[in-house]
């Protein structure tokens, strides 16, 4: 085995949204980073201040095709994780869930590397009961719109336990909550990109329903280092663990909260409720503390500041402000929008 410092680490998704935030600070920590992306959802954009780094390699490939590379650690995180991005091919997103994992488990146990499965809160579709603890079964529609990402990703689940179970490959499953911050693609869908970028466009917030139902949001570079931490956990903790944040808020406070940091004139809009939208959700993080002895600790306002100082520079056209913010102060949000456009 390779030494810490020289551990190789391969990223699927990594020129995503929380895949470059990872790729970021895997670097930080001295490891070769090998990213893999197939540009459905990730971004060059996101990770162009990382390939100057010498421990950096970037692999354009599509993981429903069979891949080969020399790592001691895989973290999967290839999938289209908003519904407008998993439903526009929902036969493909189930594919990169499945048959993606299958390709990506039989090369870690080829290579006798350890691999992550970046699952999902989805898992718990629109849930009974609350907060969603890991040993929670889940209310999934299997055939609903939604269903080729929920469903992969439970599917997913079922091969990563089995192939420890059957070939004793070394697996890890984070089950990812509401997760924001610099980098989100503009067209995301989701409630956080959309109520900001509306906001700094000064359009009507959309918030679907009457805005009671209620989500958990976690920084994305909080998220990262429970991967991390999770991915560095002793064999025996295999999951799947719960990773966000349990601190909950109405979609109509979020709209709120926005229109504040923002300062803008936007007007909230509602509009029907999507099919099969969770009512609530909210973690229960007891795992993750217990055994990776972690927990959030990014206020939901100075992480709401680095997300819209990093989406105002994107719409003003400052490129170079744009990787800088992703680790700003809070205080960043005035400097970025002083700037001329």
């Amino acid at each position: 085995m390779r030494s810490p410092v020289m551990k190789r680490v391969l990223v699927t998704g990594g020129a995503g949204f929380l895949g470059s935030h990872l790729c970021e600070r895997l670097l930080e920590r001295g490891y070769f980073v090998i990213c893999v992306d197939n540009y459905l959802t990730g971004s060059r954009e996101n990770i162009a201040h990382l390939k100057a780094n010498p421990r950096f390699e970037v692999i354009e490939h599509d993981i429903i095709e069979p891949l080969s590379v020399d790592v001691d650690e895989i973290y999967n995180l290839a999938c289209p994780a908003s519904p407008v991005h998993y439903q526009h091919d929902p036969v493909h997103t189930l594919k990169t869930s499945v048959v993606g994992s299958l390709n990506l488990l039989e090369l870690a146990r080829r290579l006798g590397a350890r691999i992550l499965q970046a699952s999902t809160s989805e898992v718990y579709g629109d849930p009974d009961v609350h907060p969603q603890c890991e040993s929670y079964w889940g209310n999934v529609n299997p055939i609903g719109p939604r269903a080729c990402y929920d469903e992969g990703k439970r599917c997913a689940e079922t091969l990563f336990f089995d192939y420890n179970r059957r070939h004793g490959v070394p697996v890890k499953v984070a089950r990812i909550f509401n997760t924001y911050g610099p980098r989100m693609h503009q067209n995301d869908g989701r409630i956080v990109s959309n109520f900001v970028l509306q906001a700094l466009r000064a359009q009507p917030l959309t918030v679907y329903g009457d805005g009671s139902q209620t989500r958990s949001f976690c920084y994305v570079a909080d998220l990262a280092e429970a991967l991390e931490r999770l991915m560095g956990s002793p064999e025996g903790v295999v999951g799947p663990v719960n990773l966000g944040n349990p601190t909950e808020l109405s979609v109509l406070d979020l709209a709120k909260r926005v229109l504040s940091l923002t300062r803008s004139s936007s007007k909230i809009e509602f509009l029907p409720l999507p099919i099969d939208d969770p009512r609530r959700r909210r973690p229960d993080i007891s795992q993750a503390r217990e055994l990776l002895g972690w927990q959030p600790s990014t206020d939901l306002d100075a992480g709401l500041k680095r997300t819209i100082a990093n989406f105002r520079a994107r719409l003003t056209g400052h490129p170079k402000l744009v990787s800088s913010v992703a680790g700003a102060g809070p205080d960043s949000v005035g400097a970025v929008a002083a700037s001329p456009s």
